[in-house]
């Protein structure tokens, strides 16, 4: 079978500098237009400018004439890399997309090769969904970039089971002090490492986690962090893994007003002097925006809306207290001495994350290579946690599938030191569960 000609548009290289080796020994044709693009992200601190600098190097690798002329072999059991520095104004596209865009140009690469090798298969690479239909809408062939996205979002872990009809001797078991019982008393194969279980039957229920280092299966108690008292089974289970020692990576998905965040900073708050910093985080989409530069003031005051949802959560929590009371002052305490950090995620890059509690909101903005960049940072005794919804993405090029908080709940399951749960129900009032379920 003959190898297959991927053409790559500028977003994703963007996405994932090292795209260019995961196409196996297919080739891969780079449109001029796509380098000149890439340029204007070199200078920057988000990840974006950093992949766009690595992916400069990558190619400074494979310098040559040939890169250009007949391109360049990306090593053994891969294809070529090519650059196309022409056929960028092909009449039909010029015909049919009149305007002279960056995209139309790009285009223009991939409806040359298409009928220039007729015998190959010529496939443009996109994650922007209206350059995709506009490519098919012209007779070229397009498609995501698969290689970080996941297949079925519909059975992506949820960190938990309900089990129906369970023997009721075996729940009087695990409500005895230290109680617990074996995975093979369940017989439910497949456990998790610190998968949550709800078994019930007519009369009883009860909240269990397994532990696969002890190979047990255990009681999870209900348990107030910070004031905050969950109010369902997920915050129950929430909880429990945010406070857990042994659980060093989160992740907690939901729909909004599931209490995704604001669990998360409780607890946080209520194991804080295990940690020498609480640093809650969320990206900055507009930051990438022009709009952002006609908001008043400096940089701080720019970024301050971006970030007040996240001191909306910590007054819930401070609301819990009286003013007088002791918790309550530790709150403004911790702020003035920096001991709980608010600050957009882009302000880590460079950072060692040592003994800090680490809340990352809003990960479904993220995308599955900027995920890595901040895990890999964790240092000696660091505990991360990434909350958000996978179905609201703010960001172009990302969807339920392919984004940051899809792919690592579905890569890390199965792991002694991670936990994830899903929240389902919301908690933050009748009216805005109401909207959430009817609107």
């Amino acid at each position: 079978m003959k190898k297959k000609i991927f053409v790559l548009d500028t977003n994703v290289i963007l996405h994932d500098y090292n795209c260019i080796h995961s196409f196996e020994d297919n080739d891969i044709v780079i449109p001029i237009t796509v380098l000149e693009e890439i340029d204007n992200f070199k200078r920057g601190a988000d990840q974006i400018h950093f992949n766009a600098r690595e992916f400069i190097r990558i190619l400074d690798s494979l310098s040559g004439d040939q890169l250009v002329k007949e391109g360049v072999s990306l090593g053994p059991g891969k294809g070529k890399i090519q650059i196309i520095p022409d056929h960028q104004h092909e009449a039909e596209v010029e015909k049919i997309f009149s305007s002279n865009r960056v995209d139309h140009r790009i285009l223009s690469v991939a409806y040359y090769l298409t009928h220039q090798f007729s015998n190959r298969k010529v496939i443009f690479v996109s994650k922007d969904v209206n350059l995709r239909l506009k490519a098919k809408s012209m007779g070229i062939m397009a498609q995501d970039y698969f290689t970080d996205r996941i297949q079925d979002i519909e059975k992506l872990y949820p960190g938990k089971r309900v089990l129906k009809d369970f023997q009721e001797n075996l729940i009087d078991q695990l409500y005895q002090p230290e109680g617990f019982i074996k995975p093979e008393q369940l017989e439910v194969n497949n456990l998790f490492p610190n998968e949550f279980l709800i078994l019930k039957n007519q009369q009883k229920s009860v909240l269990v986690v397994y532990h696969a280092q002890e190979h047990v299966i255990r009681r999870v108690e209900k348990k107030n962090a910070y004031g905050i008292t969950p109010r369902n089974a997920e915050q129950t289970f929430a909880i429990h893994a945010l406070m857990d020692p042994s659980v060093l990576l989160v992740t907690l998905s939901g729909r909004a007003g599931t209490g995704k965040t604001l669990i998360a900073l409780a607890a946080a708050l209520e194991v804080r002097k295990f940690y020498q910093q609480i640093y809650l985080a969320r990206p900055i989409i507009p930051l990438s925006n022009r709009d952002l530069g006609y908001l008043p003031g400096n940089l701080e005051a720019k970024l301050d809306p971006y970030m007040q949802p996240l001191y909306d959560n910590l007054n819930v929590i401070k609301n819990q207290f009286d003013e007088n009371d002791k918790a309550f002052k530790r709150i403004g305490e911790m702020l003035e001495q920096e001991k709980l950090f608010i600050a957009p995620l882009t302000y880590i890059r460079g950072r060692s994350l040592e003994k800090i509690f680490f809340i990352v909101d809003e990960a479904q903005n993220l995308t599955p290579h900027e995920v890595k960049t901040i895990i890999t940072r964790a240092g000696e005794g660091t505990k991360i946690v990434f909350t958000g919804d996978p179905y609201q993405i703010d960001t172009p090029y990302l969807d339920a599938q392919s984004n940051g908080l899809t792919y690592l709940i579905d890569r890390m399951k199965g792991q002694s030191i991670y936990a994830h749960i899903t929240l389902e129900k919301g908690e933050r009032s009748l009216l805005a569960d109401l909207a959430s379920n009817l609107l």
